[in-house]
């Protein structure tokens, strides 16, 4: 694992405990020479995230549209930043810079985003790590709402699985790199299709 994608919201949120995440999070990928890959913003969280891994001497990737470039959201103090045409773009770019997948506390484009990154995982269309992390319980109604979809036979348990949750950084990088540690895992078999 060298880089990891991280979806975070453009706000940072009511909580001064979501800007600490990502601080503590850029903390971690810089201590682990891991890259950032993310939306290229340079607002809310993805712009705290940015800021720290960048002044923790870390490399960060970003990925954003024109449309937001145009609106002035963009971040141009970054190691690397690609400048595409649309959201689709957007994220199958970010998707194949990657290695693993973080989502931190955003709003409906981070949850798109992963759903987006479970629902390839699902098909095979990759077998990279997906995690949350859930700062202040911030998922665990998610959670529970796929645990439900589960139990009403919606989502099958191994798929359930695919996705890692954990409230401290270094603990979900930990999980990330375990789980891309075993190469002959197969998250859904061709039956499961």
């Amino acid at each position: 694992m060298k880089s990891v994608c991280v979806y975070c919201g453009a706000s940072p949120g009511n909580s001064t405990d979501y800007a600490l995440a990502a601080k503590q999070l850029a903390a971690s990928l810089v201590s682990q020479q891991l890259s950032l890959i993310y939306g290229g913003g340079n607002v809310g969280l993805m712009g705290i995230l940015a800021d720290e891994v960048l002044r923790l001497g870390g490399e960060v990737t970003g990925v954003i549209p024109q449309a937001l470039m145009d609106k002035e959201v963009g971040h141009n103090g970054l190691s690397k930043l690609h400048i595409v045409a649309n959201m689709h773009q957007r994220k199958a770019l970010m998707a194949d810079l990657s290695d693993a997948f973080i989502a931190m506390p955003g709003g409906i484009g981070t949850l798109e985003e992963l759903f987006e990154v479970m629902t390839w995982a699902q098909l095979g269309f990759h077998q990279k790590p997906i995690g949350l992390l859930n700062i202040n319980s911030f998922y665990d109604g998610l959670l529970q709402f796929l645990q439900h979809t589960s139990e009403q036979g919606f989502l099958r348990t191994n798929h359930l699985n695919i996705l890692l949750s954990e409230a401290v950084p270094d603990t979900l990088l930990h999980r990330l790199r375990t789980y891309v540690a075993i190469p002959t895992r197969k998250w859904i078999a061709n039956s499961d299709l």
